[in-house]
C-alpha cells in the first residue's frame, strides 16, 4: 500500500512578489517535501525581475532541480497547463514541459483541455486533444513521466468525458491530477469521482473551497486557480486520504492554496489524516 505525501503548489506564492527559490526555501521552512513548479515559455517580465514563481523553460531545467536538493525537497510534478483544445498552442509546449520534467526529477506534467475554440464542435475538439495527448506521450513514455490530465474546464469536469480524455491516446502515460475543489465548484461528488478514477490517478490536487465561494459559484463554474486553507472549507480531508489510502502507490497531495498563511494551515490539518 501507498503512502500520501504532502506537497504545495507554487501558486501559494502568487501574491507574495517572490521568485521560485523563496518560494522553495519557505515550502520546506513549512514543512513541505514536495514542491509544484509552474512553467512558461519564452520571458516573463515579472518572473525575470524575481517578482513571481514561474520558471521560463528557456531557463536550465537544473535551475530547479539544483534549488529543491538544497532545500530537501522534491518537484512532484510540473504544472504545464496549456489548452489541448488549441494544438498549435500546446503540442511543442506540452512536449518540451515533458522533457523539462524529466531532467528535474518531477514524474508527473499536469495540464488540462483549456478552454475551446468558439467555432469548433466537441467531436473537433476530441481530435485536437488526441492529436497533442499522442503527441506528448510517446515523448513522455520513455522517459517514465506522466500527463496527468486536470478537471479543470467545459469537458473535464464531466465524468464521463474526463474517462474519454484520459483514454484518447492510449497510453499509459496519460492519467489523472485530480482535484477536489475543481471538482466541487463544477457541481460533482469528488469523493464518489474520485473512487471511480483512483486507479487513474497519478497525482492530486489538494484544493479546499471555501463555504462562500461554494455558495456563490457552485455549478456555475468549472474550476478556480487556488482554493482556501485545506480544512477551512468544504472538502472533507478524512474521506479524500481515505479513498487515496488503498492505492497501491504513492500519490502526492499537492496543495493549492493563496498565500503562506493558508499553506501553513492546510498541512497542519492534512498531517491528521496522513
Amino acid at each position: 500500500m501507498g503512502k500520501i505525501l504532502l506537497g504545495v503548489n507554487m501558486e501559494y506564492i502568487r501574491s507574495e512578489d517572490k521568485p521560485f527559490e523563496w518560494g522553495v526555501a519557505k515550502a520546506a521552512e513549512l514543512g513541505y517535501r514536495f514542491v509544484e513548479p509552474m512553467v512558461h515559455w519564452g520571458r516573463e517580465l515579472l518572473s525575470e525581475a524575481g517578482y513571481f514563481h514561474s520558471v521560463s523553460m528557456w531557463d536550465d531545467p537544473l535551475r530547479i532541480r539544483r534549488t529543491c536538493e538544497k532545500y530537501a525537497v522534491k518537484a512532484s510534478a510540473l504544472s504545464a497547463h496549456c489548452p489541448l483544445c488549441k494544438p498549435d498552442a500546446s503540442t511543442d509546449y506540452l512536449k518540451q514541459a515533458v522533457r523539462f520534467a524529466a531532467e528535474i526529477g518531477a514524474g508527473v506534467v499536469c495540464t488540462d483541455e483549456g478552454p475551446k475554440q468558439f467555432w469548433s464542435t466537441q467531436a473537433e475538439d476530441f481530435t485536437f486533444i488526441k492529436y497533442v495527448l499522442k503527441e506528448a506521450s510517446l515523448v513522455a513514455e520513455p522517459r517514465g513521466i506522466k500527463i496527468g490530465i486536470e478537471p479543470h474546464q467545459q469537458y473535464t469536469v464531466k465524468p464521463n468525458l474526463y474517462d474519454e480524455i484520459i483514454a484518447l491516446a492510449g497510453s499509459p502515460a496519460v492519467g489523472a491530477n485530480f482535484d477536489t475543489g475543481n471538482s466541487y465548484l463544477a457541481g460533482q461528488d469528488p469523493y464518489l469521482w474520485l473512487e471511480k478514477i483512483k486507479g487513474k490517478l497519478v497525482h492530486l490536487h489538494a484544493k479546499d473551497i471555501s463555504v462562500k465561494q461554494s455558495d456563490a459559484e457552485r455549478g456555475i463554474v468549472t474550476g478556480t486557480p487556488v482554493g482556501c486553507a485545506c480544512g477551512d472549507g468544504v472538502i472533507d480531508w478524512e474521506k479524500v486520504t481515505a479513498i487515496c489510502k488503498t492505492l497501491p502507490q504513492d500519490i502526492v497531495f499537492s496543495v493549492e492554496c493563496g498565500t503562506v498563511e493558508q499553506a501553513a494551515r492546510s498541512i497542519d490539518h492534512l498531517r491528521k489524516f496522513v
